[in-house]
């Protein structure tokens, strides 16, 4: 009797240990391998050349579940960085605190989808960037404005925004903006493919210029569908040589971008890119394009349209026309609607 309480105390004992050692087990797997990120959504954490192992650890720590946090930490203690930390973005998220410790130690970043938008301004080109990337803003327009920078990629200062074309690049956080550069002009060179670049030499335009015609078009409408009309109105005038007298020029001159009329007295701004007072296009685009304008450049419209006006129903369309008179017409029209809406 006794030795079979015994032999059963055992038993239970052994099985107590068992339990207990599957629970460390788990504990161990879950702090060592499950998600660290706090709320299991994606985080990222970055890391500088001025960063220590405490300073790493103070940003990790809001991003990150208690227990994974300390096996991070311990991890980072024991282990260590190595000869030195490594700058970059890195994520936390669905690998655990041995994966990201493995992760941040050898410098296995986070790479970021970065989108060129359709913008107006380098300058709004800049804030879109900069605030994904390591290099500042004050870096970025000091470089993208240089005129030794522009020479070495085929541009100017007022062309170099041709250079970028609306796409998606994937680039690491701590990437220089001399190698940024150099993959937004392999972009741009891939974007004029041979058939985009045999349709501007038959236009008897540069890829700049496309870009540039493509410029005005996208600030006249929003219409895809009517782009190629708009361009082909435009491509009208430049043929003959008259004056594009592009309003978006003049806002753009003027920095009005948001006017709805076009005063008298802005089209008298002498400016390169007022195309009220001269002939031809700008010196360079007045935005980054669309995608979908710069292509309907390149397959613009034939017609015999010489003017437009936008609709005085404020659709976002054009009226076109092919004589002055016509034009006068649709522009008091729209000028009218203007007035009874009381918009100055």
């Amino acid at each position: 009797m006794g030795n079979s309480k015994k032999k059963r105390d055992s038993a239970n004992s052994k099985f107590a240990l068992l339990i207990v050692a599957a629970i460390v087990l788990f504990g161990g797997y879950i702090a060592f391998f499950s998600s660290m990120s706090k709320d299991g959504e994606a985080h990222y954490v970055m890391v500088d050349e001025n960063d220590t192992p405490d300073s790493i650890l103070h940003k990790l720590k809001p991003e990150a579940k208690g227990y994974g946090f300390l096996v991070y930490k311990q991890l980072a203690s024991v282990i260590g960085y190595g000869d030195h930390i490594r700058v970059g973005r890195y994520k936390i998220g669905n690998s655990g605190a041995l994966m990201t410790f493995r992760h941040i130690r050898n410098g296995m970043q986070a790479p970021i989808s970065l989108t060129i938008k359709s913008v107006r301004t380098l300058g709004d080109l800049a804030d879109d960037v900069c605030k994904q990337m390591m290099f500042t803003r004050a870096e970025f327009m000091n470089k993208i404005t240089d005129p030794e920078t522009c020479k070495k990629y085929g541009y100017t200062p007022m062309t170099i925004i041709a250079m970028f074309v609306p796409n998606t690049y994937d680039f690491y956080w701590d990437t220089s903006l001399d190698k940024f550069l150099d993959k937004i002009n392999a972009g741009s060179k891939k974007f004029w493919n041979f058939e985009r670049t045999q349709k501007a030499k038959q236009m008897g335009f540069t890829p700049v210029e496309v870009i540039t015609m493509a410029s005005i078009v996208d600030e006249e409408t929003d219409n895809v569908e009517e782009m190629p009309m708009v361009a082909g109105m435009y491509m009208n005038r430049y043929k003959k040589g008259m004056r594009l007298q592009a309003d978006p020029t003049v806002k753009y001159a003027t920095r009005n971008f948001t006017a709805h009329r076009i005063y008298e007295k802005w089209t008298r701004e002498d400016s390169p890119y007022n195309t009220y007072m001269y002939k031809g296009l700008p010196i360079g685009p007045i935005r980054i394009p669309s995608v979908d304008a710069i292509d309907a450049v390149l397959n613009y419209v034939h017609h015999d349209y010489m003017y437009m006006c936008a609709k005085e129903d404020f659709s976002g369309t054009h009226n076109f026309a092919k004589t002055y008179e016509e034009h006068q017409v649709n522009a008091d029209n729209y000028a009218k609607a203007l007035d009874e809406k009381g918009i100055k």
